[in-house]
Parts: C-alpha cells; structure tokens; sequence
C-alpha cells in the first residue's frame, strides 16, 4: 500500500509514520485491495488533528479525530478507520451471501 504523508504545520516525525503504519497494516488485513492512504497531520494552537484517507475496493474510508497530543489524535483515527474498514468487509460478505446461486445447482 502507497503511504503519503503530508504535515500541515508540523514535522512527520519517524515515531509518528511507524505508528501510522503498524495501523494500516493492520487496516490492510481487514480489508482487501487497498491501493493507497493519505495521511495529514495538522497543527493548531493547543490541538493536534489528524486526518486519514486510504481508498480500498473503489471506496474511500475517512476518519478526522483531534486531540491535544498527535500520538493519541493518530491513534484514535486509526481505530476509526479499523472499525470503517469491518463494517466495510461485512457488508461486503453480505451482499455476496445473498446472491442468488446458480440454476444449476439448485436441481
């Protein structure tokens, strides 16, 4: 999966694309076919946003969390992502279980 990085603000540091990266890897099991993800890291005053973007089977999952610390901000969009990419994958086991079988193999 193609990473890009963007830091509004701020600096990407090597902690934050790690941890970025353990949580897509782990957002790539879930679903399958993710091309690509975007990550953007904003800085404000006092709060930290950030903001991610992968696009998986012709969909684009988002999540946006702001914190006043970017580790915590980055992980809670990741969760967010996580639980997009789930609800994504059962649905998409739904509609493929209730399609209608052959007539072949209904004899």
């Amino acid at each position: 999966m193609n990473v890009e990085y963007t830091g509004r603000q701020t600096v990407v540091t090597a902690k934050l694309k790690t941890q970025a990266e353990a949580g897509l890897a782990r957002v790539a099991k879930v679903a399958n076919r993710c091309t690509g993800a975007h990550v953007i890291l904003t800085e404000d005053k006092y709060r930290k946003i950030a903001e991610i973007t992968v696009s998986c089977r012709g969909e684009q999952l988002v999540a946006v969390c702001e914190a006043t610390e970017m580790e915590s901000a980055l992980h809670d969009t990741l969760q967010k992502v996580e639980q997009q990419a789930i609800k994504h994958k059962k649905r998409w086991d739904t509609v493929r279980d209730h399609q209608p079988k052959p007539l072949e193999s209904r004899v």
